[in-house]
């Protein structure tokens, strides 16, 4: 992310600070809508984030301001030039689909920022693809990140262990997986956040394994049982939230991951020359 972009600008802020939960949800919300925070009042971002105003007026002070006007007055006083409220008005134009398109491609925009340094994500995919075997993790809403990485990290990584089922069994699957040589996990990790998951990180680092965590946001729950988390925004405009840049931060990964394998593209080529003979795919 660029450090001169209002959204890095915030995360430099937050850096360092004991939030509770309530505070990462407004920290998030900001995070997502860095441009127009400057001119939000306490109770528009309260709204916004979906907590109380005094949970705004609270938060303001734990950044260490006197309360919300103060932390409003100095985010406008470090806005850049030229910057306006709501982007120049462009939502009152675009229907409640187009708007939640809109801001996905925001959500990948920051993304992009982020990956100018790209030295995150390396490191990321040297562990990964290091650990024999690469265990998965992704319950509920982020299961589906979980089975896609797995799927595609199997054509050219010798052992993937997906976990997208919690339960009792959870705990076990991690210790069978470090027993065998895991030395490193990847979690995707998005809203809402299960508690399971949280646990489940934190045993495993307790047994020795490098966390690695894709989550929605650097204040996501899982931020302090992780060693290397990498935020990609979620979109919240739909009833459901919406995942591109998680999923695109996720195919990301796996290009690393290829780079680092010496074997990659002798296994991918394996695969396509089984599956043609199979006629498995139709041209």
């Amino acid at each position: 992310m660029s450090e001169s972009s209002p959204a890095a600008r915030l995360q430099q802020l937050f850096e360092g600070r004991r939030l509770t939960p309530t505070q990462r949800r407004i920290a998030h919300s900001m995070v997502r809508r860095a441009g127009d925070v400057p001119f939000l009042s306490s109770v528009e971002l309260a709204e916004l984030a979906g907590v109380s105003q005094p949970s705004v007026t609270r938060f303001a002070v734990a950044l260490g301001f006197d309360g919300y006007p103060a932390l409003r007055k100095h985010l406008r006083e470090v806005a850049p030039a030229g910057s306006v409220p709501g982007g120049g008005g462009e939502e009152d134009v675009y229907n409640e689909y187009q708007q939640a398109v809109l801001a996905e491609i925001e959500n990948l925009r920051l993304l992009a920022e982020l990956l100018a340094d790209p030295g995150p994500v390396e490191r990321a995919g040297r562990l990964l693809a290091a650990s024999r075997p690469l265990p998965v993790l992704g319950l509920r809403a982020a299961s589906s990140q979980a089975r896609g990485f797995g799927y595609f990290a199997a054509k050219v990584h010798p052992d993937v262990r997906v976990l997208d089922e919690g339960g009792s069994m959870l705990h076990d699957r991690i210790d069978a997986a470090r027993r065998a040589g895991a030395t490193a996990l990847i979690c995707f990790a998005l809203p809402r956040h299960p508690k399971e998951v949280v646990d489940a990180l934190a045993y495993a680092r307790e047994q020795g394994l490098t966390v690695v965590a894709v989550a929605d946001s650097a204040f996501a729950p899982v931020a302090g049982h992780s060693d290397l988390l990498i935020p990609a925004a979620v979109g919240t405009g739909l009833a459901f939230d919406t995942a591109c840049a998680p999923m695109l931060l996720g195919r990301v990964l796996l290009e690393v991951m290829c780079d680092d394998l010496p074997d990659a593209q002798a296994r991918l080529e394996e695969f396509d020359a089984r599956a043609a003979a199979r006629g498995l795919f139709v041209e």
